[in-house]
């Protein structure tokens, strides 16, 4: 686990030294290294600590709001499935945040706007 950290720590370090020209978009599905998190936050995933995100809103050329996806198949108040490229995902309402487009990796895709409209109205029913 502390090693996880370390690993994490070192990564960080290298995205916050990144020259980032990312372009991305509201609505677009990308992978993000989201770091080792503590308890229940969403972590990442491999040596890149990288999970699938939806980009909601975009705030300027490097901030913008997201929520990460998961690939368990869970549809309720806190959570929106959807299909991308043949693949069924989860958006995680409830672990909306910003992030810095220096986590950004690779595009997967966008999502349908029928999907995203619902997911927004989703967002604005938990927040108060």
């Amino acid at each position: 686990m502390e090693k996880e950290y370390d690993n994490w720590n070192k990564l960080k370090k290298d995205l916050s030294t990144k020259k980032s020209n990312i372009f991305f978009h509201e609505r677009e599905v990308w992978f993000c290294s989201l770091g080792k998190n503590i308890g229940y936050e969403e972590d990442g995933k491999n040596e890149l600590f990288e999970r699938p995100i939806l980009v909601i809103r975009k705030f300027n050329n490097y901030i913008f709001l997201a929520i990460p996806l998961t690939s368990s198949k869970k549809d309720n108040n806190y959570y929106h499935q959807y299909e991308l490229n043949g693949k069924t995902y989860a958006g995680i309402l409830s672990q909306i945040r910003l992030l810095d487009s220096k986590r950004l990796s690779r595009k997967i895709g966008m999502i349908k706007e029928s999907d995203f409209s619902m997911i927004i109205k989703k967002i604005h029913n938990i927040l108060p």
